[in-house]
């Protein structure tokens, strides 16, 4: 046998048994790439409450901000409960600490009863999908109220720092930002303050 005759040989086998090496390969990718991540639910199915975790719970019954208030905290408007806590750096008045501390309590009770209602609304339409009851007929109105009480609480929030640089002088209004740590709005917030004034 021609040795040079075996070489056309060898290359074909060379060649068919990459193109089964590259043919195996793609399809162990594919099978991979197919398997799911799990969930970011994944857990969340045993809450009591399958879309608020006990934290959301308990912050939304004891009537906490959870970031409600944002827009008007962050566009230089101070919110009651910080006040409060800054009251000797802001350099406080009696009369405005009665006032803010009014303020909070007034706020607080708002969202106190406002958020009770949005858990009980919460739980209901968790239980109607629970229990298979639930209908688009049913959910409508359901998710209708849980829009209503969490626009409610809200405006509860923001109300009170709308109130809130009433009570404060736009020096205190610019001392709050820099306490605060938004230094950069300091000057927007004691323009805000001057024209309560």
């Amino acid at each position: 046998m021609n040795p040079s005759n075996t070489y056309p040989i060898a290359r074909t086998k060379m060649r068919s048994s990459l193109f089964l090496v590259l043919c195996a390969s793609a399809l162990v990718v594919p099978l991979h790439a197919a398997s799911p991540a799990p969930s970011t639910y994944a857990g969340q199915q045993t809450r009591d409450i399958k879309a608020l975790s006990a934290e959301d719970v308990t912050s939304i019954l004891e009537g906490n901000g959870m970031g409600f208030a944002k827009a008007a905290e962050l566009n230089g408007y101070p919110g009651p409960a910080h006040v409060l806590e800054l009251s000797s750096e802001l350099g406080l008045s009696p009369a405005q600490k009665e006032k803010s501390a009014a303020l909070f309590a007034s706020m607080q009770a708002k969202a106190v009863a406002l958020g009770g209602a949005l858990v009980a609304e919460e739980r209901r339409l968790d239980e109607a999908f629970a229990g298979r009851t639930v209908s688009r007929g049913s959910l409508l109105p359901m998710v209708a109220k849980i829009g209503e009480l969490q626009a409610q609480l809200r405006a509860a929030h923001l109300e009170a720092h709308l109130e809130q640089i009433r009570i404060l002088t736009p020096r205190q209004v610019a001392e709050y930002a820099r306490l605060r740590g938004y230094a950069a709005g300091g000057d927007a917030a004691a323009e805000h303050g001057a024209h309560h004034h």
